[in-house]
């Protein structure tokens, strides 16, 4: 009776001191906990769903991969996948990989993947194929993005014709107006030249104003459509968000947004938290993948 008592004594301090790690939660744009559930059904109302993503945070991109399989249930199918990962003039060949006509190491052979691409956005591809649901390579091709930082956006006016498809409409108006885009000229300091300084910007603005426009084209009514891309493009109701608001401004989108937080629980962070409408609090101290 004895070893019982003492048995029942410890079981009840251990409960009492036992830590409850937590890898991630949701928060509403007021600050109240939202359970995933929850999430998924406020997700469906919604045209357009950004899911800001750390591009080397497993947790981020496994819940990724379970809200998508959620909504995709809650939405009787009625979903549209797209990402900043996949670049126009890439579809083709991720179309071929959707239907079979490709296996992985082709696609991997001419498409231009992210290093992180198998372990990290394959899983996602390869839910949208066993779904026979599209998946739309929505992001500009990074040479232009490149030519643009260097040359300024006014030279893609020089471009042919055919390339100018895989950008969005030109002119791409860009402004510091955009959330986001204040904090790009800031980091480059004040000693950098302004000319420098609006390339730079200009080459993250067509990669917004590129996979805004992607989605606008490839949207349909009554169905979903979710978009992974990094946090950056997103935050703060800035980059994709932004163009899009400009030219649909009558379309429902919500913006998953991503944090890291010092306490474990994880609770939402005391610095540098501008919440949008629902907001992923991951742990600091969460393994990198890369």
């Amino acid at each position: 009776m004895k070893n019982i008592f003492s048995i029942l004594l410890l079981m009840l301090f251990c409960s009492l001191n036992a830590q409850d790690f937590k890898a991630y939660q949701f928060y509403d744009k007021k600050g109240k906990e939202i359970s995933t559930k929850k999430l998924v059904k406020e997700l469906a109302d919604y045209d357009i769903v950004f899911f800001g993503e750390n591009h080397n945070n497993s947790i981020n991109h496994w819940l990724q991969l379970k809200v998508t399989e959620a909504l995709y249930e809650k939405k009787s199918g009625r979903i549209i996948l797209g990402a900043e990962m996949f670049e126009r003039d890439n579809q083709e060949q991720l179309n071929k990989y959707l239907n079979g006509t490709f296996d992985a190491k082709t696609l991997k052979d001419s498409a231009r993947l992210w290093n992180n691409f198998s372990t990290d956005y394959q899983p996602l591809v390869d839910f949208a194929k066993a779904k026979k649901l599209p998946f739309i390579a929505t992001n500009v091709p990074r040479r232009y993005a490149s030519q643009t930082s260097k040359e300024g956006i006014e030279s893609l006016n020089r471009l042919p014709e055919k390339d100018k498809t895989y950008i969005a409409k030109l002119p791409i108006k860009v402004t510091l107006e955009t959330p986001g885009y204040p904090e790009m000229k800031k980091m480059m300091g004040d000693h950098a030249e302004e000319m420098k300084v609006m390339n730079f910007i200009s080459a993250q603005a067509i990669k917004d104003a590129t996979m805004a426009e992607s989605i606008l084209k490839n949207i349909q009514s009554g169905k979903t459509f979710i978009h992974y891309n990094g946090n950056y493009h997103s935050k703060e109701f800035g980059g994709i968000y932004w163009y899009i608001k400009q030219k649909s401004p009558n379309l429902k989108m919500a913006v998953i947004s991503v944090f890291e937080s010092e306490d474990p629980e994880p609770n939402i962070p005391e610095k540098e938290y501008i919440p949008t409408d629902f907001n992923l609090i991951l742990p600091a101290d969460m393994t990198k993948t890369y």
